[in-house]
């Protein structure tokens, strides 16, 4: 969720760990802040707001320290100020640490330092870690034996480095929770919590594992269980913004190159069928799974549901879809012929990966439908769906949920083609997948229109968005966008259920968005909509069927490739309704308040 930057080699740190909290800005922060060795002293310079404000304060530092940790904060303990804002340090200002990840036990920890005589300078759990550090220190021989007993009393989660003013040529790096990546340089090393922070540098990286402490210096790391480096598939243009206003209405138009990414190589034409050989599962073992159950959070859950339900209609197997965040706490059952796939774009949301683990500890079959090689959750599930859609810098998901609804679209045709699906509706589905991103290319090509009729709405104080069957995720996904980026109050329901309550609601004031797929079911949207329409209630359609003239006050229409795949095309304009409200409104799409990109804390 908060950034950390690390660097130790032979150029001045200032400059490149402001640069690098820079490329982690969209994981949410409220304040910022760097430490340097300069002379076996630190400097340390903090900063509420943007990076930009730090930089500033930064200025042109004469200091020439080489090594040095950085860090944007996002308050969970203590209000957002600059003396909550990390690095936080020791009494003494020789250790100074960034932390990512929550310590559990801090107030019992806090009472004990303070009875020491410890005076704590900030309301921060973090404050802990450099103070228990400080005190471990003087005991053993190494920063990294230091740090590892210091560690033995906390309880919680972290992703921390660490720096010793009187040990100016290495840091300390341990994660248990919150991720922690190594970048190799030539002659230098790079610390962060996303390789976004890294690429500029490096491509050569080590993703640290849960429970795992190492040291690095300007030459290398030394760590007892840390792996060989992998090489990262994105560059630093990756995240440019390419002409674009900002990365939302980037990562909307880059939909159809990533869903071709998540196409290629997976489309078998002679056998009707899908290939997703990272799940690492035979046709045997297919056919013997009896439930799909998808685990994710937010846009990674509804993502989820619409999965569910291709593989239902497709495959002929039950599926659900569950919100990640409650899973581990229900004491869920577990059964072995139930093939669970946790969903997240980053692979490191805290609440996916318990569950994930609660799963394995219980014996359950998980796989992961990740968006970054290497993340926790692709390291512990070890077989899976990479999306491949590149980069997603933008709070609020678009290209990483279109492509996770496709990679489900062929995990259903798989399983439906171990099954009962026969041939012929296996290349029929092929073919339309196949279609599927000139197809959301053609969609995009209507945003003016789109844009209109956001400016239209974008005042309303609240929407409903509603949607049957195949339209009831896209319309939950489309309140979810709504209500991210332009904070207007917005309901999902499924269609049916308006009679049930949440017609009440309905008036002049409240514009009702229907997803009206060209299904079976497009007589009883068109009763939905003359039932809102009775009670004076805005329309606005969102559909690839043929409307009567004048139904609803708007219609925003899509192409079609086939019915079981149109939801997926279905949900592309209200990414740019969304985002147009909020522009109008003139939100801050790419950072919306209170919200962050990879959520690691609970």
């Amino acid at each position: 969720m908060c950034g950390i930057v690390g660097y130790v080699g032979n150029r001045p740190a200032a400059r490149i760990l402001v640069d690098g909290l820079a490329r982690l800005e969209y994981r949410g922060y409220d304040s910022a802040g760097i430490a340097v060795v300069h002379r076996k002293a630190l400097r340390t310079t903090k900063a509420v707001g943007r990076v930009d404000d730090l930089r500033t304060k930064v200025g042109n530092d004469p200091s020439s320290g080489r090594t040095g940790i950085a860090h944007t904060r996002w308050a969970t303990h203590g209000e957002p100020s600059e003396r909550n804002a990390h690095p936080h340090t020791d009494a003494a200002g020789r250790i100074a640490v960034v932390h990512n990840g929550i310590v559990e036990n801090a107030e019992e920890l806090r009472a004990k330092l303070i009875a020491d005589g410890v005076t704590l300078a900030s309301d921060t759990d973090t404050e802990v870690l450099p103070h228990l550090i400080a005190q471990a220190v003087e005991q053993q021989d190494t920063l990294e034996a230091a740090v590892r007993e210091a560690l033995r009393t906390v309880e919680g989660t972290y992703g921390l480095v660490v720096l010793d003013a009187r040990r100016p040529d290495e840091l300390v790096v341990a994660r248990n929770g919150s991720p922690i990546v190594l970048g190799l340089g030539d002659g230098e090393m790079f610390v962060a919590s996303d390789v976004a922070a890294l690429v500029r540098h490096t491509r050569q990286v080590v993703f640290l594992a849960d429970g795992e402490i190492a040291t690095i210096t300007a030459t290398g790391y030394e760590g007892s269980r840390l792996g060989p480096p992998t090489t990262v598939e994105v560059g630093d243009d990756d995240y440019d913004l390419d002409g674009h206003p900002d990365f939302l209405s980037k990562e909307i138009h880059e939909q159809p190159a990533a869903l071709r990414r998540v196409l290629a190589g997976r489309l078998d034409t002679r056998f009707a069928t899908s290939r997703l050989d990272g799940l690492r599962l035979d046709p045997r073992e297919l056919r013997g799974i009896r439930r799909v159950t998808f685990l994710g959070c937010g846009s990674a859950h509804y993502a989820g549901q619409m999965g569910a339900a291709l593989v239902e209609e497709l495959a002929r197997v039950p599926a659900d879809a569950e919100q990640a965040s409650e899973f581990r706490y229900r004491n869920p059952l577990v059964d072995p012929d139930t093939l669970y796939v946790a969903v997240s774009q980053s692979g490191e949301t805290i609440d996916t990966l318990a569950a994930v683990e609660e799963l394995q500890r219980k014996g359950g079959r998980v796989v992961g439908c990740v968006n970054v090689i290497g993340s926790a959750i692709a390291r512990q599930c070890g077989a899976g769906m990479f999306i491949h859609a590149g980069p997603e810098v933008s709070v609020a998901s678009t290209k990483a949920f279109s492509s996770m609804t496709t990679s489900f679209a062929l995990l259903a045709l798989l399983l439906g083609r171990v099954r009962d699906l026969s041939a012929a509706h296996g290349t029929r589905l092929v073919e339309g997948l196949r279609r599927l991103p000139d197809a959301v290319a053609e969609a995009l090509t209507v945003e003016d229109e789109i844009a209109a009729v956001a400016r239209r709405y974008a005042d309303a104080r609240s929407m409903f968005f509603l949607g049957r069957v195949r339209g009831s995720a896209v319309a939950r996904e489309g309140a979810q966008k709504l209500k991210e980026i332009s904070y207007v109050h917005a309901e999902a329901y499924a269609a049916s259920e308006l009679k049930h309550g949440p017609l009440a609601l309905v008036d002049a004031t409240m514009p009702c968005v229907i997803v009206v797929p060209d299904d079976e079911l497009v007589s009883k949207n068109i009763s939905t909509i003359e039932q809102v329409k009775a009670r004076g209630g805005p329309v606005i359609a969102v559909t690839n069927a043929d409307l009567p003239e004048g139904l609803a006050d708007a219609v925003i229409r899509v192409p079609s490739v086939e019915p079981e795949l149109d939801p997926i095309l279905l949900g592309v304009p209200l990414q740019l309704f969304a985002y147009h409200c909020a522009a109008v409104l003139g939100r801050d799409i790419d950072k919306p308040r209170n919200l962050a990109k990879s959520v690691t804390v609970e």
